[in-house]
């Protein structure tokens, strides 16, 4: 078959060159809309997050038998124009609890105690730290929304430091009883939660899920955890907000500079090891397709279920 990769590292195309022989393979560092630029006769195409599947992407593909993502979220994609096609599609799910929900808290800890700059104090010789009071995380509330794979880490590491949790989630899954989450409405945990950490997906029905209506209910000492698509919270609030927001989703980079908001790039699901994560579930998913087999991480029903068919 010939297989397309974009948005593809040196790493992942020795990996997938030793996984797939006897294709026909081609590999790109650019987003498939800044490398496609005339049709091609892919049978299968993988890409990662900047790629965007569109109508004239597709014209392109005229030969095109199923397409992946190299990633959780599926934004990126307009699955109904695959799907008028009838092409199957997956995602790489499952792999990025442990390195966003630790990325996550490791934001909140550097707003909590300042960390980041009392580095910077004492790289310059300044040891003065007296105006850069803590809070403690033992005891607050944290707020999740979200109970998927990441939203479950974030619950497991909330309990470690000894945090009362509030949880926000379109279905109760057995982590609430487990760990004595408060399992309620999202007015209650936006009035409620010292600490407040997104971790949905991009859907119509989570965009601007936090507006300017719902916003007033936060209290303006809550800090805010975004590791979620930045979509999520209205854009102005980004800029209006008194909270301290954290974030590695905010598509401004103005807001780097705003005292109030620790913006990182979009690192949080980057270690070594969710990279191999990514790298063999991509695999799988493409090895189940050429195969035959039943697709995993299908996003045929989670599309139909928020977009519509």
């Amino acid at each position: 078959m010939q297989i397309a990769f974009f948005e593809t590292t040196p790493e992942e195309e020795a990996f997938f060159r030793a996984h797939l022989t006897g294709h026909t393979l081609h590999f790109f560092r650019e987003t498939i809309n800044e490398a496609l630029t005339s049709p091609q006769p892919y049978d299968i195409v993988s890409v990662f997050v900047h790629s965007r599947i569109t109508d004239e992407v597709l014209e392109k593909l005229p030969k095109l038998k199923y397409l992946q993502t190299r990633s959780t979220g599926y934004d990126h994609i307009k699955c109904n124009a695959l799907y008028a096609r009838d092409i199957p599609v997956s995602n790489v799910a499952g792999y990025a609890g442990p390195p966003v929900g630790e990325f996550a808290f490791s934001l909140l800890l550097n707003a909590t105690r300042k960390t980041h700059v009392a580095l910077e104090r004492s790289r310059a010789g300044d040891m003065h730290y007296h105006d850069l009071l803590g809070t403690e995380l033992f005891d607050k509330r944290i707020g999740i929304l979200g109970l998927g794979v990441i939203g479950q880490r974030m619950a497991y590491i909330a309990s470690g430091f000894g945090m009362k949790i509030s949880a926000f989630s379109r279905t109760r899954k057995p982590i609430v009883d487990a760990l004595g989450i408060d399992f309620t409405d999202l007015e209650s945990i936006l009035q409620k939660s010292d600490m407040l950490m997104i971790a949905l997906p991009l859907t119509p029905a989570t965009t601007r899920l936090i507006n300017t209506k719902n916003a007033a209910l936060i209290p303006k000492e809550t800090i805010i955890v975004n590791i979620a698509r930045s979509e999520i919270i209205e854009e102005s609030l980004y800029h209006t907000l008194p909270n301290t927001i954290c974030t590695d989703v905010c598509t401004d980079p103005q807001l780097a500079k705003k005292e109030n908001i620790l913006y990182t790039p979009h690192m949080a699901y980057y270690t070594a090891e969710a990279l191999e994560r990514i790298r063999e579930i991509s695999l799988e998913n493409m090895l189940a397709f050429i195969e035959g087999k039943p697709l995993p991480n299908c996003l045929k029903l989670a599309c139909e279920r928020e977009y519509g068919k």
